[in-house]
């Protein structure tokens, strides 16, 4: 590795029902499961298994899950929305 290139980290620091706690480069944050509800009721070693992609990009491969940074930031800029298929199968 070049000195001076960053090194981008995520780490979930604590899982509960009540959600997920990540730490980033820019803080600590949780994220609530009404609002992240992807890790709910998952497994918790697929919970932990997070990768920083990139600056703003967040990949659970074990849940096949892909977050932007800026929606745990500020996540009222990215409402959750889901749709009914007409299979009846819920997508995003």
């Amino acid at each position: 590795m070049t000195p001076g290139n960053a090194i981008l980290e995520a780490e979930v620091s604590l899982v509960s029902t009540h959600g997920i706690w990540i730490l980033l480069s820019e803080g600590e944050y949780f994220l609530p499961s009404d609002q992240f509800p992807w890790f709910g009721t998952s497994p918790v070693a697929a919970v932990l298994n997070v990768q920083r992609l990139s600056e703003d990009h967040l990949y659970w491969p074990d849940l096949d899950v892909d977050l932007s940074v800026s929606s745990i930031l500020d996540p009222a800029r990215f409402p959750l929305v889901a749709r009914t298929s007409p299979t009846g199968l819920a997508r995003e």
